[in-house]
């Protein structure tokens, strides 16, 4: 079947499109987010997400090998694409994907599974930086408790560089992700202040979980009763707290440093 041709952005599946790059509530209730650019696109279709429609601008796109049967499939110009283009660089092609949400009894963990939490983490940014972290160190899921952002943002799928995909994701209360971790012998450690070791100082070989909060106000009372272990970053300077990520990533690569 040949692509259509959009030549308006006055187009009701341009619109749509926009909006749902713009607005989460459209996103929860669709089911539906949108993803930019051949290797997003490739990490989420890798992933098992299934692709509902795509925008090919073909003055950018150079690749035409997407397995596009049964995909409404539309074509846009390149002042078209521009306008529609959540970001400049993403090669002409956009995909509209049916949205997956992991509960937490879907997630299958290995053995001393390595887990990272965030509590309350508002800034997509920062959310999709720890899932590249939580990539790059091989951690075997991410739980994101008491979201205050939904997963399929834009700015959190950029800023994760196509992570959201690769380390299993789940949105969950703190209550619920407490007693999944407990239930499963997983040790609890909470990156806060008060009553804590250096990081390094802590056993990370077993089953772990790394929890952050937020910068500023930390993790609620519920983590620090459920902790096995209270765990800092040492703090040389005159400041007492570095951003979420960047601590995170100190965190996560502490636990592949003592397991190698």
């Amino acid at each position: 079947m040949n692509p259509e041709v959009i030549t308006s952005a006055q187009n009701p599946k341009l619109k749509r499109l926009l909006a749902l790059q713009e607005k989460s509530r459209l996103r929860r209730s669709e089911g539906v987010f949108v993803v930019e650019g051949r290797r997003e696109l490739e990490h989420c279709l890798s992933a098992g997400f299934e692709i509902e429609s795509l925008f090919i601008c073909p003055e950018l796109y150079n690749c035409h090998s997407e397995r596009s049967e049964g995909i409404s499939t539309f074509h846009i110009s390149k002042e078209l694409y521009s306008k529609v283009a959540y970001r400049g660089s993403t090669e002409g092609i956009i995909a509209e994907v049916k949205a997956r949400y992991l509960a937490l009894e879907d997630l299958n963990l290995k053995e001393n599974p390595l887990v990272m939490v965030l509590e309350g983490v508002e800034k997509p940014g920062n959310l999709g930086a720890v899932l590249r972290s939580a990539d790059a160190a091989g951690a075997d899921a991410v739980l994101i408790c008491d979201p205050l952002t939904d997963l399929y943002n834009p700015n959190l799928r950029r800023a994760s560089i196509g992570a959201i995909f690769t380390v299993p994701t789940v949105a969950c209360s703190t209550d619920e992700a407490i007693s999944f971790l407990k239930e499963r012998g997983i040790r609890i450690l909470t990156a806060q202040l008060q009553d804590s070791s250096n990081y390094y100082d802590v056993d990370m070989t077993v089953g772990t979980a790394i929890v952050m909060g937020t910068e500023a106000t930390g993790l609620t009372q519920a983590w620090r009763k459920a902790a096995d272990a209270h765990i800092l970053i040492p703090m040389l300077g005159r400041l007492d707290s570095l951003n979420v990520s960047v601590s995170a990533a100190i965190l996560l690569y502490e636990a592949v440093r003592q397991r190698q």
